[in-house]
């Protein structure tokens, strides 16, 4: 077993700065998948609640076209926080 390192394809020969760089890019994957998770069930979550009132086994157009509009609105939103939060991190790294 190669331990966490084999986790984040960390190869034990390198050099203490490329095993760094390596399992930082791989926190950084994991977080990012992370996120993704996140903002999908926050969509779902939100979105069917707004837009399904009485869930069928289909959708109308209208339930179709709300939940376009909602998931492009909630998306939108999350990447205006996502800068403005990733930027007060940047100007204030004590965050």
């Amino acid at each position: 077993m190669s331990g966490v390192g084999g986790l984040f394809g960390l190869n034990p020969n390198s050099s203490k700065d490329e095993r760094k760089q390596a399992l930082m890019q791989g926190i950084q994957h994991e977080t990012n998948v992370e996120n993704a998770r996140m903002l999908i069930e926050k969509i779902n979550e939100k979105c069917f609640e707004k837009c399904i009132p009485k869930p069928g086994t289909s959708l109308s157009s209208g339930e179709s076209l709300c939940l376009t509009n909602c998931m492009q609105k909630y998306m939108a939103s999350w990447n205006i926080i996502s800068a403005a939060y990733i930027g007060r991190i940047k100007s204030d790294p004590a965050i």
